[in-house]
């Protein structure tokens, strides 16, 4: 996203070095989900609208009857059209997780880059945006990256996973190569078990509590 430029090498979207291209045309391939969610006196079409900014022309300042359709498309697959003329001011954390997510889309990125897309949202939600994005990954070639602290819900989505400690990389691969009871232990330091999920095969990660440990200790 070029909001912090790397102390050395360079980073290229597809063929193109980043920094030899406007921020306009980044944010046609690039759309950003980040942790942070603030509230802008806005409705909900208004506030995913903005995706369609990067598309318009030198003397375009309204969105036109395309722009429209994407918004209208986007707010379909998060559940949010029914939000479309409420003010974010006024929803539930959720809620607004799921504008920003519509937003994000409207855009049309080849590359969606997602900060804790869950972290607002009970678990049906959760499931249908995970669904979502790995459909649109599937069946529209869109590049995930994906930040969870979920291991569960990263073990099932997600094709690669990246364990980080203290901002290094500890182990990357399959999610099975990844979420061994040893590695999550060393990094978390906590005693889980790990199983595996007896319809999809991925690794599900069971936490230990301590009253468990001690009495398994005693």
């Amino acid at each position: 996203t070029r909001l912090v430029k790397p102390s050395k090498g360079k980073i290229y979207l597809g063929d193109i070095d980043i920094h030899s291209i406007t921020h306009k045309e980044i944010a046609r391939k690039i759309a950003v989900v980040s942790q942070s969610l603030p509230v802008v006196p806005m409705t909900v079409n208004e506030f995913v609208l903005l995706g369609r900014v990067p598309y318009r022309t030198g003397v375009q300042f309204l969105e036109n009857r395309h722009d429209a359709s994407v918004a209208h498309e986007a707010m379909i697959m998060t559940d949010t059209l029914r939000l479309k003329d409420s003010y974010l001011s006024g929803m539930s954390g959720g809620e607004v997780q799921l504008a920003f997510i519509a937003r994000a889309l409207a855009q049309e990125p080849t590359v969606l880059l997602l900060d804790e897309p869950t972290s607002h949202l009970d678990i049906t939600q959760q499931v249908r945006i995970l669904d979502l994005i790995r459909s649109l990954n599937r069946n529209r070639a869109v590049t995930v990256v994906i930040i969870l602290h979920d291991l569960n819900l990263a073990s099932e989505y997600c094709d690669r996973l990246v364990l980080m400690e203290e901002g290094s990389i500890r182990k990357s691969g399959k999610p099975q190569e990844v979420l061994t009871y040893q590695n999550i232990e060393e990094v978390y330091k906590t005693v889980v078990v790990v199983e595996r999920n007896p319809l999809s095969g991925k690794p599900f990660v069971l936490i230990v509590s301590g009253e468990v440990r001690q009495k398994c200790t005693t």
